[in-house]
């Protein structure tokens, strides 16, 4: 994942509450990994998908929890619960809107990403959308990017290829270690 790729659902529920527990006095219940990570855990990715599941079928291919990597989707609707994650995340979001600034980041993104406990745990994005959109594509990668103040990491076209799956399994605990070591 050096670098940005120019050349996008799966996972059927999102992150289950731990009731009762908090985190320093938060009242909120903490989500726990829909996929978790199968050995120390590296770090976490926080993914949105449609209905249409491109995005999830990418995370599922990209087995990030053989790589010690949690893995938390945002539920698709509001009776789905919230999703309240406390550790550093890598978030991967489609681009909708087909072209338009206003309309490219999914609804369920930003009202992830408007709390700020939520916000606070972001180290870098990773973006789909299809090269119809033109200049936009993968726009909601580079609009997450620029508001929250982390690295755009990598993006792929709808629900990329084995090469981008490839790149982002080696690539996010690559990111997450380097990071460590910046600390």
């Amino acid at each position: 994942m050096n670098g940005v790729n120019h050349d996008g659902e799966g996972v059927e529920t999102h992150g289950k509450q731990r009731h009762g527990e908090t985190v320093e006095g938060d009242p909120v219940a903490i989500s726990t990994p829909d996929i978790p990570a199968e050995s120390e855990v590296r770090g976490a990715v926080v993914f949105f998908s449609s209905a249409s599941e491109n995005t999830a079928r990418f995370i599922r291919n990209c087995h990030l929890e053989h790589e010690g990597i949690n893995v938390y989707r945002i539920p698709l609707h509001r009776r789905g619960g919230s999703l309240n994650i406390r550790e550093p995340y890598i978030l991967v979001v489609p681009t909708y809107g087909g072209g338009s600034a206003d309309k490219a980041i999914p609804t369920q993104v930003r009202l992830f990403l408007n709390d700020r406990e939520n916000r606070d745990g972001i180290r870098g994005v990773i973006a789909s959308g299809n090269t119809n959109f033109g200049e936009a594509f993968c726009m909601a990668g580079d609009l997450v990017s620029k508001k929250c103040k982390v690295p755009f990491l990598y993006y792929f076209e709808l629900m990329g290829t084995r090469e981008d799956e490839e790149k982002v399994r080696k690539g996010v605990p690559e990111f997450f270690a380097n990071l460590k070591e910046r600390q």
